[in-house]
């Protein structure tokens, strides 16, 4: 619960269990949270397959950081409470609460707040174009855990209107076209704007300058401590919100390129796994786009749009 003393009102009350997404940024808090379902009549019962409904709170405050770690502190308690309440003794699980210190840390690798936020970091890309002509591009997600998701360009057709203009790069960040932003919409709205372009002679882009291939930053002081994502084929698939690696700047869906400057390309999956388990110190990754890699490597044809 959230109380704003000035005002004397409620501006937030969630059950612990309803809370999926908790993240201090600078001064701000962000807290994500499914709606509780309020009935409109006695026979409107809820259903097992009902796609809950998700809230998002942004709060500002000089202590976003005390708050974040608050609520994370209250998931541990409550955790701990449910494994005494099933008779689960986890003594280990007591001695590694100071990961809330390793995870402090752990600086915020290539900001992506900041770095978008700088409007000095951004370039406006006006493309001449054909009407009936494509653009001639290939558009992949930036990857899940992206603190501002967008798309990125991962190939560009060499005779293509995108290409001639002589001002986009593949791995350059696309936030808005036509002044219509692109931040955090699916992959596939993002396709048709680029497509509905097709008919125009003008198409104006915001892009962020970024090299195609993600460097990665994690410190981790011993191998106790869990990196908080998990790899298959190279390939990261799943990532621990709010953990190290997340903060260290890993990505789903990108293909893992180079782990402390030597090259997993054509490393077999186990032995990237024990290279990632018996790590420690700082870990240095290069990633990027798995989609954006298999297209560099020819390992599929590009669909250009």
């Amino acid at each position: 619960m959230v109380l704003n003393t000035d005002l004397k009102e409620i501006m937030m009350d969630h059950a612990l269990r309803t809370i999926s997404y908790i993240a201090d940024i600078g001064d701000l808090v962000v807290l994500m949270a499914r709606r509780r379902f309020v009935p409109q009549d006695i026979d409107d019962a809820p259903k097992p397959n009902r796609t809950p409904k998700m809230i998002c709170h942004v709060f500002e405050s000089d202590e976003a950081q005390f708050i974040a770690q608050s609520i994370g502190q209250a998931f541990q308690v409550a955790y701990m409470e449910f494994l005494k309440a099933n008779g689960i003794e986890d003594h280990r699980f007591v001695k590694e609460m100071d990961y809330q210190e390793v995870l402090n840390s752990q600086e915020i690798f290539g900001d992506e707040l900041e770095i978008f936020a700088k409007k000095e970091l951004q370039k406006e890309v006006v493309v001449p174009k054909a009407k009936g002509e494509i653009l001639g591009v290939v558009i992949v997600e930036s990857g899940w855990g992206s603190m501002l998701p967008t798309v990125v360009i991962a190939n560009l057709m060499s005779t293509g209107a995108a290409a001639r203009c002589g001002q986009l790069n593949i791995g350059d960040q696309l936030i808005a076209i036509n002044g219509l932003s692109l931040v955090g919409l699916p992959l596939s709205t993002c396709q048709n704007y680029i497509k509905n372009t097709k008919n125009q002679t003008v198409v104006k882009f915001t892009v962020v300058p970024c090299p195609p291939v993600v460097e990665v930053k994690i410190k981790r002081p011993e191998t106790k401590y869990q990196l908080g994502f998990s790899v298959q084929n190279g390939v990261i698939c799943s990532l621990l919100r709010g953990g190290i690696a997340e903060r260290g700047g890993v990505r789903v869906g990108h293909r893992i390129i180079e782990i402390n400057n030597q090259s997993v390309v054509a490393v077999p999956h186990e032995k990237i796994v024990n290279l990632l388990a018996t790590s420690v110190g700082e870990i240095l990754m290069k990633t990027m786009p798995t989609s954006m890699f298999r297209l560099l490597t020819g390992q599929e044809n590009p669909i250009y749009i």
